[in-house]
């Protein structure tokens, strides 16, 4: 097949670009700059200019690109950026695959888990109500940003991102040096649940969606074990073999890491990803240990 992505520069992009090129597949790569090669094509969000050549006989687009929302605190001026690179972005692509003659069959467009906000020990399904907070804000407009591709009858489904582990980026990386010094521990009680993906499983269940699926609409990428951080905490210092006997209590992570902290480190997810699982997706990595041992050794 002929598969455009957004974002192939990122932590999840790059890996999906690889499978998909691995297994014969073509990728065609929308960019931020001058295309370097046939398969490039240039985009700008922000000016709403983008080369609707990317999307000739393409057969599904996956569209990951946003502000990495880790990557410093949220001032009033990141948390715009976050959301207009996600809201204005996804607009764009939707608008130019529903002003297509022939437009691709499917759209899978990242969204995440944010969208259901603090929830305690409830079980999250895709049915569940969305949350409160910025960033469950942002994934309910992320969303609604494909609406005129769904109206021009492309599938799209909304791939609800959990905590994707590598130690190549994101969360893990960030968490792996002070474990290594065997001063890790729990964040604030510990209590609050984690839904987390390896990132092996994260590029696998993308390409799924766009490549075989019937599925639409939103699709929680998540393992089927959520952990809390507590447990969370001892597997990572058990797979590491370090202790880990230093919990940072909650006004410590606010302090840090402000209104990002709260919502990234400090809400409580416990998502479900039985929809998912019930479509025919197969899981490398289902459970938290095996997927650190991947990761990790």
């Amino acid at each position: 097949m002929k598969i455009a992505v957004t974002g192939s520069t990122g932590l999840v992009g790059k890996k999906i670009t690889a499978e998909l090129e691995a297994t014969g597949h073509k990728v065609v790569k929308l960019v931020r700059r001058v295309r370097n090669s046939e398969n490039e094509f240039s985009w700008d969000p922000e000016t709403d200019k983008i080369d609707a050549k990317a999307f000739e006989g393409v057969d599904a687009v996956i569209h990951l690109a946003g502000e990495n929302i880790a990557s410093k605190r949220w001032s009033s001026e990141q948390k715009m950026k976050i959301k207009q690179s996600r809201v204005n972005g996804t607009k764009l692509i939707a608008g130019a695959l529903a002003s297509l003659d022939n437009p691709p069959r499917a759209l899978v467009s990242a969204s995440a888990i944010g969208y259901y906000g603090d929830r305690g020990a409830e079980v999250l399904t895709e049915e569940s109500k969305s949350g409160k907070g910025f960033l469950a804000a942002v994934c309910r407009d992320w969303e609604d940003a494909t609406r005129i591709a769904e109206s021009k009858g492309l599938r799209v489904v909304h791939a609800r991102l959990g905590v994707v582990l590598s130690k190549e980026g994101g969360a893990l990386k960030m968490m792996l040096p002070p474990f290594l010094m065997g001063a890790g521990g729990p964040l604030g009680n510990g209590k609050q649940y984690m839904s987390w993906i390896d990132l092996d499983d994260a590029a696998k269940a993308f390409i799924y969606l766009a490549t075989e699926g019937n599925v639409s609409g939103p699709v929680n990428l998540v393992a089927p074990t959520p952990e809390t951080n507590a447990d969370f905490t001892k597997k990572l210092a058990k797979v590491i073999h370090r202790p880990a006997f230093f919990p940072v209590p909650e006004m410590g992570v606010k302090v840090l890491f402000g209104e990002m902290g709260e919502e990234l480190l400090l809400s409580s997810n416990r998502v479900s990803a039985t929809k998912l699982v019930n479509s025919g997706f197969k899981f490398d990595y289902p459970d938290l240990e095996s997927a650190l041992k991947h990761e990790l050794n």
